[in-house]
Parts: C-alpha cells; structure tokens; sequence
C-alpha cells in the first residue's frame, strides 16, 4: 500500500539515495553540485521556509518523494519529484503532484512553476496532463568530472500552472 507522509529528519539518507538513483536512471545526473544543495539541507530549504517535502512509501520503503519550495510570496516551485523505476507507472507521482497543488494552495499560493529535463518524458507528460505549460526553456550546467576537459549542458524545460 502507498501512503504519503511529510519528511523527518531520519529519512535524510534514502532522500539523497532516492535522489540519485531516479536521476541516474534517466540519464540526467550531473554530479553532486549546488544546483543540488537542498537536497542536503531539507528543513531550511523547504519546511522552515514555507514549503512542503512528502515521502511517498510502499510497505515502508521509501520510493517517492516531491517538494514544495517558496519562491515568493504568491509564488511556490514544485521541486524534487522522484519515483524509484521499479514503481513508476502506479500513479504515484501523480498523488504526489497533487498533494503538493494541495498544500500550494493551502499556504496561499497563486502560481506553481517548476522545471524537469528533456530526458524525464513522464515527468514532462505528468506536468502536461496535469494543467502545466511551456513557458521556457534554459539549461542545467553539468559538473565537470576528472577527464572531460569541458561541462555539457542538460536543457531543462519551464513550467507554470495558475492555482485558482
């Protein structure tokens, strides 16, 4: 059975591992860097700062998670979506996703934005089903590692939904 619950601090470790893992799994890991830092840091960037992280578990293992982070004071970024692969495809990011719209509107907020990889295509079809649209799109700076005598850049599209 899937369940969701807000973030405790002993869930750190399987947060970091679920992190990299799904990143991994999709071909756009970068490496650990500061585009990453929050992931590390969950209470100041996300539950003291007026936002939101869920854990989503199966028979207590935890293989989902997804944040809410205050952007500003009508404004709130869905962060760190994450299903381990062996699980996706059950509806679980979409119960996450809609928990987090919950919560957004809850606090008050007017506008959720959030971005994912061109290489995360469910994310992209979860996001579009779900009301999202393109507003834009950038780039996400890959670490350099020993060896590569340049960074490649990873193109990440921009999402907005209105809450109402």
């Amino acid at each position: 059975m899937f369940t969701l619950r807000r973030y405790r601090p002993a869930d750190q470790q399987a947060v970091e591992q679920l992190h990299v893992t799904v990143l991994k799994e999709t071909g756009a890991y970068l490496g650990r860097g500061p585009w990453d830092d929050d992931v590390y840091a969950i209470e100041e960037h996300y539950l003291n700062n007026g936002g939101e992280f869920l854990i989503g578990e199966c028979d207590g293992k935890i293989v989902a998670m997804g944040a809410l982070k205050r952007t500003d004071a009508e404004r709130a970024e869905i962060k760190r979506m994450r299903v381990l692969p062996e699980y996706q495809g059950r509806g679980y990011g979409q119960r996450l996703l809609e928990a987090l719209e919950a919560r957004a509107r809850a606090l008050g907020y007017r506008l959720l934005h959030l971005d994912t990889s061109v290489l995360q295509t469910a994310a992209q079809r979860l996001y579009t089903k779900n009301g999202f649209r393109e507003v834009g799109r950038s780039f996400y700076q890959q670490a350099q590692s020993s060896g590569e005598s340049e960074s490649r850049p990873l193109e990440k599209i921009l999402y907005e939904k209105p809450l109402i």
